[in-house]
């Protein structure tokens, strides 16, 4: 069993929460993560109820934690961030022992940084376990029946058809850059590879206009058929 069926993060899947409605998921995803939000920092051990409960759809929905833990690698800016509060931060001070070194931390740096760690473990595993059990289609549909813009979930349908085109050329440009001798992780190449993401912006755009101009010589009134979304 893989993650097969349309999209790169949904696994395949029978369990209850892959039947769930989609509007329903996000709606409880919108829940939870309002929920989380709005829970003082001070509440440690309801995070941790929080967390059981997430685990327990995780286990639910038969999706491994292998193989969703991988994908939380978004999340690593916002806890580098969160690590650099204590450091930063103002107010009183504490000191943290760390073999023959004493850090001085800010107490409420501290507090600040879990906080931001915690809510954001917890929103991007929510809805990281959302996208493994629905596929991309039924979130727009759900998204459609919970009265959303039609632009919008157009946008977001084409963003979703097209990531994975844009993300392809972005590949063969980058291994025409390393075939030349540019390594694009190298400062020194860094002028090549900002021409390089330019270009692949122009490139993006102007498929976008023939795609739009296609979608108006074939009727295009601003609401795509079911049979498309």
């Amino acid at each position: 069993m893989g993650a097969g069926h349309g999209h790169r993060l949904h696994y395949h899947g029978h369990s209850v929460v892959h039947r769930a409605p989609a509007h329903l998921k996000i709606l409880l995803l919108l829940g939870f993560v309002l929920t989380v939000v709005a829970t003082p920092r001070e509440w440690y051990p309801v995070f941790g109820g929080y967390l059981a409960l997430l685990l327990g759809v995780v286990l639910l929905s038969r999706v491994p934690l292998t193989y969703l833990l991988p994908r939380m690698v978004v999340e690593v800016p916002f806890l580098v961030f969160a690590a650099l509060m204590p450091f930063v931060a103002e107010g009183p001070r504490v000191a943290v022992p760390i073999g023959g070194w004493e850090l001085s931390l800010s107490e409420s740096g501290l507090t600040a940084a879990w906080g931001l760690a915690v809510k954001g473990t917890l929103g991007v595993l929510a809805s990281l376990t959302l996208a493994a059990t629905t596929e991309p289609a039924d979130v727009l549909r759900g998204l459609q029946r919970l009265r959303m813009p039609d632009l919008l979930v157009q946008i977001m349908g084409f963003m979703i058809r097209y990531l994975d085109v844009v993300t392809g050329d972005l590949g063969r440009m980058v291994t025409a850059m390393r075939s030349r001798g540019v390594d694009p992780r190298s400062p020194r190449h860094w002028p090549a590879l900002a021409r390089t993401l330019g270009a692949l912006f122009v490139r993006s755009y102007e498929r976008g206009e023939r795609v739009h101009l296609a979608m108006l010589s074939r009727g295009y009134d601003g609401k795509l058929p079911e049979a498309v979304q």
